[in-house]
């Protein structure tokens, strides 16, 4: 998020060099660079209330007083009637609307403070109304979206809902929507995919008079991912699913009214709010020395009380309740975090750290073992996030302070994170899944239990050679390989994945298997790979987002000598688009003492969808060389 300095330094009270600014906002956790007079920062994901000048100002209030000399419209509001209907309120909670009507719109040239604002940052102007918006959003955090009111009649509806429809976006890009989604819509026509992005068919334009401004909170899970899922740059999604304010839209329409004021004249207008649930904030005990206990800190009680009150929370009765604005506060570890931000990590006193002796244990020596018995047998092993947004509401263990708020469950098994594997190497077109995960998991019932598990999935062939190439992964292959380690398996160990529920046309099947790695203590394999220097094995490959294209090639061999020159030629062939070349098929005729070998070849780009030419000459290549060995053919050529 990039902030003109300029514009922070009018929340605060006492100016300040950019990079004493700078090194304090590292202070506060939030990475950040300058550019000039811009400051570019990187907001965690837990602290959607710093996406705004203003929410910045105020986290840095604490060392240079926060002050909003901001300027809002303090007249009445006259009631407004429109016919809303919200069905499914607990993906939207709280909405308000304000209808404005203005005499003339404006030409180019704005007041004072949104002039600068395009001049500042280098924004290019649309209309008042939208220009308005994003002003305001960049300004004070809260998205606000506006409707033409001579588009549309004043009969809306709020659905989280199963739609298949294609919709046009006010950035005239056109999208099909399918699944569940949340939308506003207007004579049984979408007019806004709520969070994300209104419609071409109710946007403002220069000639707009009457507008209807809509100010929503919308609960973050109801919208998460869908800016990714149609492929849409939005601000106000990067916003919404981090959580804005959701008591806040009177205050930032009243915004909105005075700023339009400054730029035309207003003949008209009327303001509603809908609230479906009171909004309860969160209310801590107020406890200094459980704070001082978690930081290893000693803090006087006062200095506590300054710093959180510097904050924006409230304490009373010896309790504290935060800001409406802060999503991230859920424990007594949370205040801590913000006390130690305030102070500085710098500045709290390290204690000794425990020595942790490592050693070859059995169970070490274990997990070894079965790592290299499963990468032996063509298996990739996978490291996942430990958490899980997914609860159990019976055994999972909760994260009072979560990295991401989304995920505050540790994981009691490892199967949706390895699904998730799966589909992500189908979607970039690999037909053999064979994967592992052994991780720690934990469930809790009287006290919190810990177990060592190894996770296996397979779908797809079962390899890419001419022994494995034609046949599937199943039940089967699983027992068989765990039976060259003496460990029995029965069919019903290995689980079949039903793969209706997921966002896949692949129709493989899908197989899992969950062990105990207790249950594998002592097994014994070929240990061949002990004396490999795994330091100068590991290299970073990057992963391509384009497609991949194959070609097959077969090669008929009068003399059986030549088959391992072929091989070695073919394997050892170099060419950066060339990603993987195996041979899938091979025949002897007993009879006359030939073969036939069939190789494929994977092509693939790390910043170009390739073209058939681009293939082509490369295959021309591979032809010539290899049909200049004595011996060798291609039927057909």
């Amino acid at each position: 998020m990039k902030i003109n300095y300029d514009n922070l330094c009018e929340f605060l009270e006492k100016n300040a060099p950019i990079d004493e600014i700078s090194n304090k906002l590292f202070q506060l956790g939030h990475e950040n660079e300058i550019d000039g007079n811009i400051i570019d920062v990187d907001i965690t994901p837990n602290r959607g209330d710093c996406l705004s000048v203003k929410g910045l100002a105020r986290d840095l209030g604490v060392f240079y007083n926060f002050i909003d000399n901001t300027k809002s419209y303090k007249g009445d509001l006259k009631k407004y009637d429109l016919k809303f209907i919200n069905k499914s309120p607990d993906d939207c909670p709280y909405v308000s609307f304000l209808k404005i009507e203005i005499k003339e719109n404006q030409g180019e040239n704005y007041s004072d403070n949104l002039e600068n604002y395009f001049k500042n940052n280098d924004v290019n102007k649309i209309n008042l109304f939208t220009d308005i918006s994003n002003y305001l959003a960049y300004e004070c955090g809260q998205p606000t979206h506006c409707y033409d009111l001579d588009k549309i009649n004043e009969e809306i509806e709020f659905h989280c809902q199963k739609v298949d429809s294609e919709f046009e976006t006010l950035l005239d890009k056109k999208i099909s929507l399918t699944g569940e989604n949340c939308i506003f819509t207007s004579n049984n026509e979408i007019i806004n995919l709520a969070g994300v992005m209104g419609g071409k068919n109710s946007s403002c334009s220069n000639n707009t008079k009457r507008v209807l401004v809509e100010c929503a909170y919308f609960n973050p899970k109801s919208i998460i991912g869908k800016s990714l899922e149609y492929d849409l740059k939005s601000d106000a999604a990067h916003k919404f699913e981090r959580g804005v304010d959701p008591i806040i839209h009177e205050e930032i329409l009243r915004r909105f009214i005075y700023i339009v004021s400054q730029n035309a004249e207003i003949t008209n207008l009327e303001f509603v709010n809908y609230s479906y649930k009171k909004f309860e904030p969160v209310c801590l005990d107020f406890d200094p020395n459980k704070i001082s206990s978690i930081l290893g800190h000693p803090l006087e009680e006062e200095d506590c009380l300054n710093i959180l009150n510097s904050l924006n929370f409230k304490i009373s009765n010896n309790k504290i309740t935060a800001p409406s604005y802060r999503h991230d506060i859920f424990s007594q570890n949370d205040l801590a975090e913000e006390i130690a931000r305030v102070i500085g990590y710098d500045e709290i006193e390290s204690i000794e750290i425990p020595k942790i002796s490592f050693n070859n244990s059995s169970e070490n020596n274990d997990e070894y073992k079965v790592k290299n018995f499963l990468v032996e047998n063509g298996f990739n092993e996978v490291i996942n996030f430990p958490f899980s947004s997914i609860s159990n509401s019976k055994s999972s263990v909760i994260v009072d302070n979560p990295l991401d708020s989304s995920k505050k469950y540790l994981r009691t098994e490892l199967k949706d994170s390895l699904i998730e594997n799966m589909l992500f190497n189908e979607r970039r077109q690999n037909d053999s899944i064979k994967i592992f995960e052994i991780s720690d998991l934990y469930d809790v019932e009287n006290e919190v239990n810990y177990s060592k598990k190894l996770g296996l999935l397979i779908s797809g062939r079962q390899g890419h050679n001419y022994k494995e190439f034609s046949k599937k992964l199943d039940i089967e292959y699983v027992i068989s390989l765990f039976k060259k380690i003496n460990y029995s398996l029965n069919e019903e160990n290995v689980i079949q994945i039903d793969r209706s529920n997921l966002d896949t046309k692949i129709k493989n099947k899908i197989f899992y298997l969950e062990i105990p790695l207790i249950d594998l203590k002592n097994i014994e394999v070929d240990d061949t790979r002990q004396n490999i220097d795994f330091s100068q094995c590991i290299q970073f490959q990057e992963v391509s987002e384009y497609p991949s294209t194959s070609r097959d090639l077969s090669f008929f061999i009068t003399d059986s000598s030549k088959i391992e020159n072929l091989h070695r030629l073919i394997s050892n062939y170099n060419n950066g688009y060339l990603k993987n070349v195996f041979l899938f098929d091979l025949y002897e005729n007993k009879d006359d003492e030939t073969f036939k070998l069939g190789y494929r070849f994977i092509f693939q780009s790390n910043k170009t969808t390739l073209k058939d030419a681009d293939v082509d000459e490369i295959m021309q290549n591979i032809i010539t060389i290899t049909t200049d060995l004595d011996g060798i053919s291609i039927p057909g050529l």
